[in-house]
This record gives structure tokens, C-alpha cells and sequence, in this order.
């Protein structure tokens, strides 16, 4: 089957329509490109769990700050396309900037909260050019389901939240975190690390998986390992609530150990859902 691909958001509606009209459901997952196996893991799951499934690419300036990695984002719409037609994915959108946000545009979404703390408090308004993004996808498209992945565990609950307090209708669905087999998390952005880099980056997979394990003495040691590792400076490591993000109190709640640190040039995030420590928290209470 061949990959349709759009620049319109109108384009984009009318192919949505034209589905609806013979009763097809529509699944959605947003990327901004540079398409690896945890995207493509998303796309399944769409074409698993619905009729027709829609891929945007778009690299959305406005969650990036001054100075970060917009001018240099992996961007070849080609191979994407193509990864993206050999799994069978249906439509492609793939829209300009100015498609996106029109000259006078105005309106941003914003999620107080969850979206001001780790993340948000390192790269104020992030959050906010994520959430204005991700809107209006969601509304250009109306979805019966949105797919994201769990690497980006505060943006996903971000987006959740977004969506219940703004009544969007469509359900958010995630996927697991996909690694390689040394246990980085895989990312667009691994393709800026350098050989040497690439063989200290897996560290941070393995701090996050203790601390998971047994995550009373904090995080401390886990910084200083990093920082002995190679990792130049580490913007947080933090054990807290899976579904507020506040400082995790402990058992029963379920937790996630949450990171971002960096190596050379290049800013890793990863996390750990805490399930051991929980369960043997739980069993001795």
C-alpha cells in the first residue's frame, strides 16, 4: 500500500471525513521526525487498535528555547515516509510551519502543574509549545485514539491532562519505552552522541533501574555515579508519583524515577516505573 501524504490541514480533514463516512476508526501518533523503532512501535499499536492510521511530522518551534537544537533536529521526511509505508500506515501529514501557525497566531495552551515542575522548570515553556502543538493536532485530526510513548513520561501526562480539563475527545493510549540492548532509551537525539559518548549514555538506564529497585536511600549516589561516569551535569533525578509527579510519599502509590542529564552536547531523559520496591512496601505494611 502507498503512503498518502498531506500538507494541509485541510487535506488532512477530508481524508479524515471521507473514513468516518464508512465508519473507520482513526488512530493518531504525532512525531517530529527523525523516526526510530519506538515511533514505529507507536504506529502498530494504532494499526492494532484502529482502522486507519495517521502519522504527523512536525518539528514544532515552539517547544524549543534560544539555543536549543531546532536548526539541527534530524529532519528526512523521506525515510520516514518510508519506514512509514512499509508498515502500512495509511496518511502521512506532514505540514509546514506556517500551516501550523499562521502569521497572527496567538493562542497557547498551558498546563500549571504538572507541566512547571522537572521538565518545565528546566526549559521554561516547553510545556506550553508542547501542549499548543499536540491540541491542534488532536483537533485538525478528532482521532478515537492518540498514541504516545512512555519515554516521555511527563509529556504524556501532560497531554492527558490537557485533554481531560479541555474535553477533547479522544482517548490517549501509551506505549512502553523501547531501548537498545545496553538500555538506552531510544531517541531521535541519540544521533548527536559521539562513539565515546554512546558507550556512557546506557549508564543512565542503569542509575534509573537501581534507584527503581529500591528507591529509599534518594538519588543522591545515583548523581554522583553519573557524574563519574562521563555525564557533565545532571538537571534532575527524582523518584515521584506515576500519576501527579509529586515528591513520591510511598507505598501503595506507584512511582516513576525521572531524569535528564547531560553528555558533551547532548541532553538524555529517561525513566523507570518503581514496581518492586511498591509491591515489597506493600506486602510488609
Amino acid at each position: 500500500m502507498t503512503l498518502e501524504v498531506v500538507r494541509t490541514v485541510a487535506d488532512l480533514r477530508a481524508r479524515v471525513k471521507a473514513w468516518r463516512l464508512e465508519d473507520l476508526s482513526v488512530g493518531l501518533v504525532p512525531t517530529m521526525g527523525g523516526l526510530h523503532e519506538g515511533h514505529l512501535s507507536l504506529v502498530r499499536l494504532a494499526l492494532e487498535k484502529t482502522d486507519r492510521a495517521v502519522v504527523t511530522i512536525f518539528v514544532n518551534p515552539k517547544q524549543f528555547g534560544a539555543g536549543e537544537d531546532f536548526d539541527v533536529y534530524p529532519r528526512d521526511l523521506e525515510t520516514d515516509a518510508q519506514l512509514l509505508g512499509g508498515l502500512g500506515a495509511h496518511l502521512l501529514f506532514a505540514p509546514s510551519v506556517a500551516e501550523v501557525y499562521a502569521e497572527d497566531h496567538a493562542a497557547c495552551v498551558s498546563v500549571p502543574g504538572v507541566g512547571d515542575i522537572l521538565e518545565g522548570a528546566c526549559r521554561p515553556g516547553f510545556f506550553a509549545g508542547v501542549a499548543t502543538v499536540v491540541a491542534k493536532l488532536l483537533l485538525q485530526t478528532l482521532p478515537d485514539i492518540a498514541f504516545f510513548g512512555e519515554k516521555d513520561y511527563q509529556q504524556l501526562l501532560v497531554i492527558r491532562r490537557m485533554v481531560k480539563d479541555l474535553n477533547i475527545p479522544v482517548d490517549i493510549d501509551s506505549g512502553p519505552t523501547l531501548r537498545c540492548a545496553d538500555g538506552l532509551a531510544l531517541s531521535s537525539r541519540n544521533a548527536y552522541l559521539s562513539a565515546e559518548e554512546s558507550a556512557i549514555a546506557p549508564v543512565l538506564h542503569e542509575v534509573l533501574a537501581g534507584i527503581a529497585e529500591n528507591p529509599s536511600p534518594g538519588t543522591a549516589q545515583g548523581v554522583d555515579r553519573l557524574l563519574k561516569a562521563g555525564f557533565s551535569s545532571v538537571d534532575y533525578l527524582e523518584v515521584r508519583d506515576a500519576e501527579t509527579l509529586e515528591p513520591w510519599t510511598g507505598a501503595p502509590r506507584p512511582a516513576r524515577v525521572l531524569a535528564a542529564a547531560w553528555l558533551g552536547e547532548t541532553r538524555l531523559i529517561d525513566n523507570v516505573a518503581v514496581k518492586k520496591a511498591v509491591s515489597r512496601q506493600r506486602s510488609a505494611s
